[in-house]
């Protein structure tokens, strides 16, 4: 070990940085935030140190360093464009037995300045010991991705209770367990989906009684998976995947994304095709029931978004009417994440002010839309489960006044390495799938955005 990693209290405590530059704003805003009385010497500093100074957060002191400047300082940062200026700063203050800090130098000073995770009063602090600070950066980017900003909130209000769970829990194991059970279950994710009264009531019924536990209830988690591209998921869907004890996914879920689930999650398929169901919706519905009481943190996994065609109000309102607790995290629809891949802005001023969509899925052999609607000027057009209805789609979209050449793409298996799109016109958009074997899941867009499609086209996937 390079460097022995410690945390230090600033409050108040007086520290130096000599120089105004860009860099010397990035060490002094981070001073800032731990809310220390910052000493500034420079003959001139940038525009944004200059606002800073006049809110009077910082004392600017316009002159040329001095090592009368290090008196009564806890720490120092030498950050001017003078490496041998800065050196004498380092040593000054070793001398003095101050704590040194010098920019792209971290040899000459005695500490160096990491890259910081704030979630008060959780702080991370990621370092390479000043050796590649490309990949601290890069380090601290993935960590905050797996760390929520609600850590912090959730750290203070437990803290309000380590009194009384030591009181109540005098057993240390036992204290940690009822802790481990606290921020890895239910309580920690209501406080999660920002309900902090009950979390906080849910506590308090919990030390209120005479041998404290955990509500065993289980959860749901109803995600949405995205259109495909692993990377689109969201921070909060990925930490559920990780957590959940058993995953219900769709057929639309991709391979890729279900890596993400945790290794040692039951897996149970509940996908539905055209046609043919794994488990009928209802079935679907009385089974998160099931898994809840049983205590199982369940994943309900979708393609898209959970609210786009995705019967996820239907599954949310059997768990709400058996009182079972459950979050929903939102996920890119696949109407989204295949446009942009495709390169097919949904609206654009100059061709569609306004964007519909609509489902495709037949019903006893009819689609039934309102056809006037969907036939409108400047408007964007976005199909969900059509590729089997694209005779009855094209048309009646002719019929209802839309012209025969109006642009279309079909977008198959968008913002995968699989992507394909098939560009056609309304009019022989049902030859599409005849002559390139096009199969779900796929994505239909109509109207004149589709045109942009050459100019802005910007991912190739791995087919390609």
């Amino acid at each position: 070990m390079i460097n022995f990693p410690i945390f230090i209290k600033l409050q108040s405590q007086h520290c130096l940085v000599v120089g105004g530059s860009v860099v010397a704003t990035r060490k002094i805003k981070q001073l800032l935030t731990a809310d220390a009385q910052v000493f500034v010497v420079a003959p001139d500093i940038g525009d944004e140190l200059k606002k800073i100074n006049e809110s009077g957060e910082i004392n600017h002191i316009k002159q040329n360093y001095s090592e009368e400047y290090l008196e009564g300082k806890k720490l120092v940062i030498a950050a001017t464009n003078n490496k041998q200026l800065n050196t004498e700063i380092a040593e000054h203050a070793k001398t003095k037995g101050i704590l040194v800090n010098v920019v792209d130098n971290p040899e000459a000073g005695n500490f160096i300045l990491p890259s910081i995770i704030d979630r008060s009063p959780i702080v991370i602090a990621v370092s390479t010991s000043g050796v590649a600070p490309v990949l601290t950066k890069l380090l601290s980017t993935r960590i905050e991705t797996i760390v929520p900003f609600s850590y912090g909130k959730l750290a203070a209000l437990i803290s309000q209770f380590r009194s009384s769970v030591k009181e109540k829990i005098p057993d240390r194991k036992d204290r940690r367990r009822f802790w481990e059970n606290v921020l890895d279950g239910p309580i920690a994710e209501m406080f999660y989906a920002g309900q902090e009264e009950k979390t906080l009531k849910l506590l308090e019924e919990q030390l209120g009684n005479e041998k404290p536990s955990i509500d065993s209830r289980g959860e749901v988690y109803l995600v949405g998976g995205g259109p495909g591209d692993p990377e689109l998921l969201t921070f909060r869907a990925l930490r559920l995947m990780q957590q959940a004890d058993v995953v219900l996914y769709d057929r639309l879920v991709s391979p890729k994304i279900l890596e993400f689930v945790r290794k040692d999650a039951k897996r149970i398929y509940v996908g539905k095709e055209r046609d043919r169901h794994a488990l009928p919706q209802a079935e679907i519905n009385q089974l998160l029931v099931d898994l809840a009481r049983q205590g199982k943190r369940v994943l309900r996994l979708k393609g898209g978004d959970p609210f786009m065609f995705g019967r996820g109000g239907e599954e949310i309102d059997l768990l709400n009417e058996n009182d079972i607790p459950f979050q929903i995290v939102p996920g890119i629809t696949a109407a989204n994440g295949c446009a942009s891949y495709a390169g097919i802005p949904l609206t654009h001023r100059d061709y569609a002010q306004s964007c519909l969509f609509v489902t495709g899925h037949l019903k006893d052999g009819s689609m039934n839309l309102n056809w006037q609607t969907l036939v409108q000027p400047q408007q964007t057009l976005v199909v969900y489960m059509g590729t089997h209805s694209l005779d009855i789609l094209s048309s009646k979209l002719i019929k209802h006044g839309m012209k025969k050449s109006m642009p279309a793409a079909i977008i198959q298996q968008g913002t995968t390495g699989e992507q394909n799109i098939y560009l056609s016109t309304v009019e022989y958009l049902p030859e599409v799938p005849k002559e390139n074997n096009v199969k779900p899941p796929s994505m239909i867009i109509i109207g004149e955005v589709v045109s942009l499609h050459k100019k802005l086209a910007w991912y190739q996937p791995n087919n390609k």
